[in-house]
């Protein structure tokens, strides 16, 4: 629509907008962008677990020039098709056993193009999206054993979930007005505990939120890698002892190097006799709620004070959706609301309601992250997922025993969930040859796009790691991976015992 004329001239200006000019062509394009990721997705278990890209595309990428003038829509999307969407770092592939990476639902790639369609803000406002998060939240605390009153908020990831989760216990524990005073109320030092295995956002909290890692107590664990509560009681006395203020327990429901999970309902009776917050990473392992079979091993997480875990990893949604749980509402808005004039909440109109999930975090412009959450639920059930998530699980078992069957794999931890950590192992190699070998094993796999762990280090040891929190991948997936790292093995070991080739004069005996 023109504007008015101008005074001046008695002209229309010209005006501009981001809608195409031709509707009909653009849905033509929508439509073939579909096609062309459902023949993606159809199609991966004929695809290399991943590919290197091209050093060709790399450069084109790498040194496009910034477009100032309009290439079009069919370019642009063409310019995905070939130089993108080839090249991934493979977890949607069957056999991606890497990291703790979900390989997304096509039902949830739809939902995130409906989320972008409707692009609401989701602070809070008086809008169907406000309620479909509000209602996400509620089911997820029911999944977890949480009261119908806990409050929540979805995030991107379990880092930042996990960061949220312990400035409300900074807030709840830290015996001032950190929101006023911040630490530079002065009081006693604020210490926080962790195992050794714990995932290394806690160390980015406590630098974040100015309690600093000296201050973060890393106990050790047990042959099981969960967290020594003898320990942990020894270090919180004697940091009360020497004047410091105990303030959080974080308790791991899932490790990310060996899936371990701490004894949570240990750790929930220390934090209620101590009146410490107990905040739980569950980043992962807290899904096996979802499986009454698997429920058991998380027991205790549902007595914590917070939660975070992702959406994203054990249960398959697109990247990102994470979710921290809390206890009590009002020190979940007591860490974070603040009430400006510009976002006064109305008795009617669009601002009725206000804006909670600003409340429950940093965040003021939010997705819509819910929706793919909301319609996966809707459409398969939590029963589904938790069958998912208990077939990784006897997948995981099913490879435990290929390993410790073969005379050239060695278990290297417990697996008592979802992750394996093992190597190949030959004879006659010293600790270093054989971390170097199973790097190139690793390596190998990985580069020939036969599967996709990923590594660790175990007690000092170099271990390929396997993951599994794949909704496509099955026991054939699991063969083909021990199969490659058998394979690889063999053939670097004889590349290394064959004697050095001469272009000119052949083997040199």
């Amino acid at each position: 629509m023109a504007r008015d004329k101008d005074e001046a001239t008695g002209t229309n200006p010209q005006e501009f907008t981001l809608d195409p000019r031709d509707w009909e062509a653009f849905r033509a394009l929508g439509h073939r962008m579909l096609d062309d990721m459902v023949d993606h997705l159809s199609t991966l278990r004929q695809q290399p677990a991943w590919k290197q890209i091209p050093e060709r595309t790399r450069h084109e990428l790498v040194n496009e020039p910034l477009p100032r003038l309009p290439q079009g829509e069919e370019r642009a999307y063409e310019d995905f098709r070939r130089n993108v969407l080839p090249y991934p770092n493979g977890n949607l592939h069957p056999r991606f056993f890497g990291w703790v990476q979900g390989n997304g639902i096509p039902l949830a790639m739809l939902a995130d193009m409906l989320a972008s369609g409707m692009n609401p803000h989701l602070a809070g406002f008086n809008q169907a999206p406000a309620l479909v998060e509000q209602k996400v939240i509620s089911w997820l605390a029911t999944l977890m054993g949480f009261p119908e009153n806990a409050s929540g908020v979805l995030e991107s990831g379990g880092t930042m979930a996990n960061v949220l989760g312990l400035a409300v216990a900074r807030h709840a524990k830290s015996g001032v007005d950190m929101r006023k005073q911040g630490l530079q109320g002065g009081g006693p030092h604020l210490t926080v505990y962790c195992s050794t295995e714990t995932h290394g956002w806690a160390q980015k909290a406590v630098e974040l939120l100015g309690l600093g890692t000296d201050w973060l107590r890393r106990i050790p664990v047990d042959r099981e890698f969960r967290m020594d509560v003898s320990a942990l009681k020894e270090a919180v006395t004697a940091d009360r002892a020497a004047g410091h203020r105990p303030l959080c327990v974080i308790g791991s429901a899932g490790t990310v190097n060996t899936g371990s999970v701490d004894d949570l309902q240990a750790l929930a009776d220390f934090c209620q006799a101590q009146e410490l917050w107990f905040h739980v990473d569950g980043a992962f392992g807290a899904l096996a709620r979802l499986s009454p079979k698997l429920a058991p091993l998380v027991l205790g997480l549902e007595r914590a004070d917070s939660v975070a875990f992702d959406l994203h990893k054990w249960m398959y949604l697109p990247f990102e959706i994470a979710c921290l749980l809390v206890r009590h509402p009002e020190a979940h808005t007591g860490t974070f609301a603040i009430s400006p004039s510009y976002l006064a909440k109305q008795t009617r109109g669009v601002s009725a309601g206000g804006v909670p999930f600003s409340d429950r975090g940093v965040d003021l412009t939010r997705a819509f992250k819910a929706l793919k959450a909301w319609m996966c639920l809707k459409a398969y059930g939590v029963e589904l997922f938790a069958r998912l998530i208990e077939q990784n699980f006897e997948q995981t078992r099913y490879l435990v025993r290929k390993i410790e069957d073969h005379p050239n794999l060695e278990l290297l931890a417990p697996a008592p969930l979802n992750v394996a950590c093992f190597r190949y192992r030959a004879e006659g190699l010293s600790a270093e040859k054989l971390d170097s070998l199973n790097t190139e094993i690793l390596l190998r796999v990985q580069e020939r796009g036969l599967a996709v762990p990923s590594s660790t280090v175990v007690n000092g040891v170099f271990a390929i790691r396997a993951c599994n929190v794949n909704h496509r991948a099955t026991r054939q997936d699991v063969d083909e991976l021990v199969q490659a790292v058998i394979d690889m093995g063999e053939t670097v070991l004889r590349e290394e015992s064959a004697p050095p080739f001469d272009d000119t004069m052949g083997w040199i005996i």
